[in-house]
């Protein structure tokens, strides 16, 4: 059996993961996920890990500011939001929640930001016009990027080696997935656009990319019923476009 501090599988990206450095991340997850905190059982439970196995874990993290423990319970501490400060990094500088307010307005379709974590979107804000998107949002629940039109122009900003290596290990079922994407790709990463992807049967959406620092950090869709998504879909486009220039220019 492999020992807490060695290399196990690789990740989906290509990589190597290693257990402990899982656990952390884990333990970070789920300090965020709670903000009445957990107990360091619960984190164990959580974990499916002995008590024994992440003490020192938990205990380290508290020691360097990641988490903080009051009455023997964790909550994230302040040293990941410390280290976004240093970098000098928001998650997304151009689009807040009154730019996602204005192209809902204009569109009456449900708007959400998203950004890529891994190999998953998640959406980190919402003008939702059905519940099921703004409960996606304010949980910040995870969603295959091969799946959703925004995943699409996430995945088309990534570097090749971490584009081919995500695609390489997704499950045969998303092959067809796969073969549309690829089509669509070099336009994709030309425009900053993906225009009604047709992949689900339950929604469909139109994406644009949003761009820092000559690079995709994040995407703005719009997305609704497939059929008026289809019927609607150069009418969208022009209006994100319209917006996505506003978002880049000075007075944004």
């Amino acid at each position: 059996m492999a020992s807490e501090s060695s290399t196990s599988s690789r990740s989906d990206n290509g990589r190597k993961r290693h257990r402990m450095v899982d656990r952390v991340a884990a333990i970070l997850e789920l300090a965020a996920r709670n903000p009445d905190g957990l107990t360091l059982t619960e984190l164990a439970r959580n974990l499916e890990a002995p008590v024994s196995s992440i003490q020192g874990l938990v205990n380290g993290l508290v020691a360097t500011g990641y988490l903080d423990e009051r009455e023997r319970r964790y909550h994230l501490g302040t040293a990941p939001y410390l280290l976004n400060l240093i970098a000098g990094r928001h998650m997304v500088t151009r689009v807040g929640h009154h730019q996602l307010e204005a192209v809902h307005a204009e569109t009456g379709l449900t708007t959400l930001l998203s950004v890529v974590v891994g190999r998953d979107v998640f959406y980190i804000d919402s003008c939702a016009s059905e519940p099921r998107y703004d409960y996606l949002a304010k949980n910040y629940i995870r969603r295959a990027l091969i799946r959703t039109s925004s995943g699409w122009v996430l995945l088309a900003g990534l570097s090749r080696r971490d584009l081919w290596a995500y695609l390489s290990a997704l499950p045969s079922e998303d092959e067809p997935k796969v073969e549309r994407f690829l089509a669509r790709l070099d336009e994709i990463q030309e425009t900053g656009v993906c225009a009604a992807p047709g992949i689900s049967d339950v929604a469909d959406g139109v994406a644009v990319a949003v761009r820092e620092g000559g690079r995709t950090v994040a995407a703005v869709s719009v997305v609704g019923p497939p059929d008026e998504i289809r019927d609607r879909r150069d009418d969208l486009v022009k209006v994100l476009l319209d917006h996505q220039a506003r978002w880049d220019s000075p007075a944004g």
